[in-house]
């Protein structure tokens, strides 16, 4: 699984699930996620043949500027038992995972969008946001 994040709001702007991560399928997940000024990269040597509509920042020793996908991903392994250990729970097909990715990302997104607004209607000083806010 491949996914782009956004840091305001936290939500993920695309991702793709596919048995690859060929340099053709990460540029397909690039052309359909929304335009954004500059995108961040870790080490993975794919992403140097993709073509960026922003600014490319490619990080293989920093994670500065990758924390934030990479705490959507554990997010999503830690919500998705099919993202876990393969010896504990597996898909039985790629469109089963593709399934369960695109209504967990749905979820976690206005998740994220509901928090924002929250965030911002109300100052720092009263109730912490919660679930019962989301609902």
């Amino acid at each position: 699984m491949m996914s782009m994040v956004s840091r305001k709001p936290r939500i993920t702007a695309g991702h793709q699930v596919e048995e690859d991560k060929s340099a053709n399928r990460i540029q397909e997940t690039f052309d359909s996620a929304p335009y954004a000024d500059y995108y961040c990269t870790d080490g993975y040597f794919g992403y140097l043949r993709v073509i960026y509509p922003g600014k490319h920042i490619y990080s293989c020793h920093d994670k500065r500027d990758t924390f934030t996908v990479e705490r959507v991903n554990a997010d999503l392994r830690d919500y998705i038992p099919l993202l876990r250990r393969r010896s504990r729970c597996f898909a039985r097909s790629i469109e089963t995972l593709k399934a369960v990715v695109e209504v967990s990302v749905d979820s976690y997104n206005k998740f994220g969008i509901a928090k924002l607004i929250y965030r911002e209607r109300y100052s720092k000083g009263e109730i912490p946001f919660g679930l019962v806010d989301f609902l």
